[in-house]
């Protein structure tokens, strides 16, 4: 794997982290019955955003180790994965 490919790997996995934790533990401004006016009942009500970022970080990079070693491993091949393959069409 290159370092390019890694580092696209990272980053990918970053966002997807992301985007499953920014719901976990979220406190509405309308589940504190504060809301702001002009803003929905909906937003966050006290959003901590350097520490979703450094717990995504960590989570990202244990996910990332992982993925990492088994692609460099090559105890999974992009073989492995390619099912449309194992059948010959009849030409």
């Amino acid at each position: 794997m290159s370092i390019t490919a890694a580092i696209v790997l990272y980053v990918v996995i970053w966002f997807v982290v992301m985007f499953v934790t920014l719901p976990v533990r979220l406190r509405t401004q309308g589940d504190e019955g504060e809301v702001v006016p002009g803003t929905h009942a909906g937003a966050p009500a006290n959003f901590k955003l350097g520490r979703t970022m450094v717990i995504v970080t960590i989570i990202t990079t244990a996910v990332w180790a992982v993925v990492a070693g088994i692609i460099v491993s090559g105890w999974i091949s992009v073989e492995d994965l390619d099912w449309f393959d194992q059948y010959d069409s009849p030409t």
